[in-house]
């Protein structure tokens, strides 16, 4: 029978779960969470992004744009199911390691078999493959290059990537211009250099969350021999690195402002400002050693991950709201 209460949950928080509980799942309840849907939002914000600006130069296509999200989506499932297939041939997920003390590694707690993970890792690549070639064949060798940098990303972001420091700017590299400037040209058919520098506004977001859980679990994978960039840099090098990029944010809507990409309406984006003292005050100090009495329960061991995803949801409902009334006083006007 289908859970939809399960999507829904699974959609917004990664369930904790028993294999008990996963036997009694309906398929796309599963899916979900095997996939960690929670964060696709992400994905879909960027799509959403990309959509609006093409609407502000009055060149939308809902067609595109729901093709370009609905293949960004699977892609970034593809990945997350690929993560869990490499880390735990790699050994990374055994002994309670972080990642499966808050949320289930469908491999590593049982729930699926190597096989089981290996076909919906097929499934749901083939699709987003698919919508990609559809896509190249719309518009061109542009779009094969497009394709071709995602399909890597997806493919390599653990291993190697992240091992070696790339992954936090893989990831602003992949949720900034490949998608941002990527989904604009494919529903356009341009690129945009202002697109461009625009898509970092939003793409800090994502690679602070991406930072904020590698501190979280930096004595985890330094011990595990993972070399992602807090572990380079440090956990107090890495703590103010995550505040100056949500900084940072909010100082590229300003120059996009100032130079008349963007109305004074982007400025909405601003309303966060207030929510940023909440992430200073978490951020200025060490992670404690166990969950403060105030943290909500199912929260922890996150800590820095969890309070800048929160903020990065705030941020990224502002962003859309900012743009969606740039572009209706640019049409008032």
């Amino acid at each position: 029978m289908l859970n939809v209460a399960m999507w829904g949950k699974a959609l917004t928080v990664m369930p904790r779960i028993t294999k008990e509980d996963w036997a009694g799942l309906d398929l796309i309840s599963r899916w979900l969470i095997a996939t960690r849907s929670a964060v696709i939002v992400m994905t879909f914000t960027s799509a959403a992004f990309a959509g609006l600006l093409a609407a502000k130069v009055g060149r939308f296509d809902g067609l595109l744009f729901a093709l370009c999200t609905l293949g960004l989506c699977l892609a970034h499932a593809t990945n997350n199911l690929v993560n869990d297939l490499t880390d735990y041939w790699k050994g990374v997920d055994e002994g309670n390691y972080f990642r499966t003390q808050y949320g289930p590694q469908t491999v590593q707690d049982g729930f699926l078999s190597v096989r089981g993970l290996m076909t919906y890792a097929a499934i749901t690549g083939a699709a987003a493959l698919g919508v990609g070639v559809y896509l190249v064949m719309l518009r061109g060798e542009v779009v094969l290059w497009l394709l071709g940098s995602g399909a890597f990303f997806v493919l390599f972001y653990t291993w190697p990537l992240k091992y070696i420091g790339l992954g936090e700017p893989a990831v602003l590299a992949v949720w900034g211009p490949l998608m941002v400037g990527g989904t604009y040209y494919v529903i356009t058919g341009e690129w945009s250099n202002d697109v461009a520098v625009a898509s970092i506004a939003y793409a800090l977001g994502p690679t602070a969350v991406l930072f904020g859980k590698h501190i979280d679990k930096l004595p985890a994978d330094e011990a595990k021999g993972i070399h992602t960039l807090p572990v380079i840099l440090g956990e107090r090098v890495s703590r103010y690195s995550v505040l100056g990029m949500l900084i940072a944010q909010l100082g590229v809507i300003a120059y996009l402002v100032a130079t008349g990409y963007f109305n004074v309406a982007m400025l909405l984006c601003f309303g966060a400002a207030p929510s940023l003292r909440r992430v200073w005050q978490i951020y200025k100090e060490p992670r404690p050693e166990s969950p403060p009495p105030e943290l909500p329960d199912g929260v922890w061991p996150l800590w820095y991950v969890a309070i800048t995803f929160w903020y990065n949801r705030r941020f990224g409902i502002l962003f859309l709201v900012g743009l969606a009334a740039d572009i209706l006083v640019a049409r008032l006007l």
